[in-house]
């Protein structure tokens, strides 16, 4: 048995044990990850919508409020298994288990390879729920085949950035009140400053240059582009660009709390 084949095993233990817990602390997901996407949906396309699409007008790109406002809510509920998946490694780290890990067989890179993979799973189950409560209430996707695999991609991509990110946030937070509050500014404050509810461009100067460069706004953008047929230009490639750089820095930052001990 080589080293790649034991790395793969104890990755997919770590994976499964991380399933088991997402299945009973399912509320939690539901909360967090499908719920308040929900919300944020509901609220702004059946109460503010109609003030703010008449306002947009033709900054919508000509598309109904909803079909606008929809990938943004896709990226909150992304931005939405941070909280959970922060707690969890906090909740290992402060319990012992990444103690007993240390004392055992097992490969180092695995108990976060779990979680992470965990979370990018819990993720794609929350986007789907919400991507199908959008079509209950009027969402209407142009995309062919091929751009909803793009979607997917995408999703997929920034959802492993944000949950390396989220490891790392876990391992040096110090309670689990401290990890799932570290996490709001990534599920609140970014996606209200970016072109989630109004185009980046009808933002004010300060608040739009902002919002033009920071990940949430090429990420909505092409995800947006994709789903309503426009074209997508370079947006893609800037969106993935910040999932690698985040993903990367992430990983690092999370490996080097990782070997530095528990506190």
């Amino acid at each position: 048995m080589n080293a790649m084949t034991i790395v793969a095993q104890d990755s997919a233990t770590m994976l499964g044990r991380e399933i088991k817990h997402s299945l009973r602390l399912v509320r939690l997901l539901i909360v967090s990850a499908i719920l308040v996407p929900v919300v944020m949906l509901l609220l702004f396309d059946y109460i503010l919508g109609g003030t703010i699409g008449n306002g947009l007008g033709n900054a919508a790109r000509g598309v109904p409020y909803v079909d606008f406002l929809v990938p943004g809510i896709l990226m909150m509920a992304v931005a939405g298994g941070c909280g959970p998946t922060a707690i969890n490694v906090t909740m290992d780290m402060s319990g012992g288990f990444i103690d007993r890990i240390r004392t055992m067989a097992v490969t180092r890179g695995a108990l976060l390879a779990g979680h992470v993979g965990g979370s990018v799973l819990r993720t794609l189950v929350a986007t789907t729920a919400v991507t199908g409560v959008a079509l209950l209430v009027g969402f209407r996707p142009r995309a062919s085949v091929a751009d909803w695999f793009a979607v997917v991609g995408i999703v997929a991509a920034f959802s492993f950035a944000l949950a390396w990110l989220s490891a790392a946030i876990g391992l040096v937070a110090k309670s689990v009140a401290g990890a799932n509050g570290s996490t709001l500014p990534l599920s609140f404050l970014l996606p209200f400053l970016s072109s989630t509810f109004v185009p980046a461009d009808s933002m004010p100067a300060g608040v739009r240059w902002f919002a033009a460069n920071q990940p949430f706004t090429p990420l909505v953008d092409s995800i947006r582009a994709l789903l309503t047929g426009a074209p997508v230009g370079n947006t893609a490639y800037l969106a993935l660009a910040w999932c690698a750089a985040i993903a990367l820095v992430s990983y690092l930052w999370a490996q080097a709390a990782f070997r530095r001990g528990t506190r």
